[in-house]
């Protein structure tokens, strides 16, 4: 699984972005936005509850298993790429 990636309106940085199952809320969209902004190279994340689409804009394509290891320290599941 490798998230779309496409230019991002930041130069130098690329954007991906993913489907998460199991955020309901604001506080599932900082637990999955705090822990993947914690991975190297990422400068920004977008979590949306209500679509279960996470957007992360990074200085470079990230490693899928760090992706899915950091949502899966939040408490929920990466269901793919959007």
């Amino acid at each position: 699984m490798s998230a779309e990636t496409q230019p991002s309106t930041v130069p130098g940085a690329v954007t991906a972005t993913y489907r998460v199952s199991g955020m309901t809320c604001g506080h599932c969209e900082g637990a999955v936005s705090g822990e993947l902004s914690a991975l190297d190279g990422v400068r920004s994340v977008q979590a949306d509850a209500a679509t279960g689409l996470v957007t992360v804009v990074s200085a470079a394509p990230l490693d899928d298993d760090a992706v899915r290891a950091a949502v899966d320290e939040a408490g929920y599941e990466l269901s793919g790429s959007a």
